[in-house]
């Protein structure tokens, strides 16, 4: 299965819709230092990514940290797949990096996702108002954020 079997913007749920598709850029390095994403996995199949932006508060590597996002195929959603994804790719960001955060985020309506997250340990920090645009609007998000010291290795 090579990654373009995988419609990673499908509009199968209504927090998918962000206008044309553009085209996909592999990441051309491993270094975790930099926009990544990996493939999910399950008998063979690829059902999903889990992947990693940088953001910046402040001009120096220290203010950097990366934000998660996660994308599962309509029909493998709700098997535990996206926690165990963003748990690894915590784990291998807090394992293999300096940083002292990690953050997601997600659409306010999106009960799941946010579950999700606070089992995995993020703590929920407020709303961000109009900050995505989708589905020909703007809409809130949710963000949320794990600190080094709040971070359990297992």
């Amino acid at each position: 299965m090579l990654p373009d079997d995988l419609p990673l913007w499908s509009d199968d749920t209504e927090y998918e819709d962000y206008g044309p598709p553009v085209p996909r850029v592999e990441v051309p390095s491993a270094r975790l230092d930099r926009d990544g994403h990996l493939g999910i996995e399950v008998d063979g199949d690829l059902i999903g990514t889990v992947g990693w932006r940088w953001v910046a508060y402040g001009p120096n590597d220290p203010s950097r940290c990366p934000m998660l996002g996660v994308y599962i195929a309509g029909p493998h959603r709700g098997k535990g797949y996206g926690f165990q994804a963003q748990k690894l790719a915590t784990d291998l960001l807090f394992r293999h990096t300096l940083v002292n955060r990690v953050e997601a985020s997600t659409d306010v309506t999106n009960l799941p996702e946010q579950k999700v997250l606070e089992r995995l340990g993020f703590t929920r920090e407020g709303i961000m108002r109009g900050s995505q645009f989708r589905s020909g609007r703007f809409n809130d998000m949710v963000m949320y954020s794990l600190l080094r010291e709040e971070w359990h290795r297992d």
